[in-house]
């Protein structure tokens, strides 16, 4: 049976498995999903990873963060959470500030604007959501989330 992904990335040989076609059409679709979230990002002179970080440190609300509490919560680990905490420092969109208790311990909070820039993306990225993903419906949508939920709970 052809599918999509088969004519996407050119496959000229069934794939191994089912868990195979999966895992790349998972990929495949991620990164096509990225890759129009850098497109909306690129007029603000952000990547989807500095993006990231901001509305991690925005749902921290008032608290500060580390660099490590930063890193574990990113969606795609990997980035050096210091050079992306001094871009946005060097833009104004967050300020660090060392521990009362431990000198050694560096904490990043959103600043006023960066709280700005990201109500300002808000609803373009909302609705580049909406038009990539919501035909697929609530229903189907929420299936999804389910399923890659259980997904991560395996890895």
């Amino acid at each position: 049976m052809s599918r999509a992904l088969d004519r996407e990335i050119r496959q000229q040989k069934p794939f191994v498995s089912l868990e195979e076609e999966a895992f790349l059409g998972l990929q495949r679709t991620a990164s096509l999903l990225l890759q129009s979230l850098g497109r909306e990002l690129k007029g603000h002179d952000l990547t989807p990873a500095q993006y990231n970080t901001l509305r991690i440190l925005r749902g921290a609300g008032p608290d500060a963060l580390t660099c490590g509490e930063i890193g574990d919560r990113l969606v795609s680990p990997g980035p050096d959470v210091t050079r992306l905490l001094d871009r946005l420092e060097q833009r104004g969109l967050v300020t660090r500030l060392r521990d009362a208790e431990d000198r050694r311990i560096v904490r990043a909070r959103i600043t006023e604007q960066g709280l700005e820039l990201l109500d300002t993306l808000d609803e373009p990225v909302g609705r580049m959501l909406a038009r990539l993903l919501g035909n697929l419906g609530q229903e189907r949508l929420r299936t999804f989330v389910a399923l890659l939920d259980e997904a991560r709970e395996q890895s």
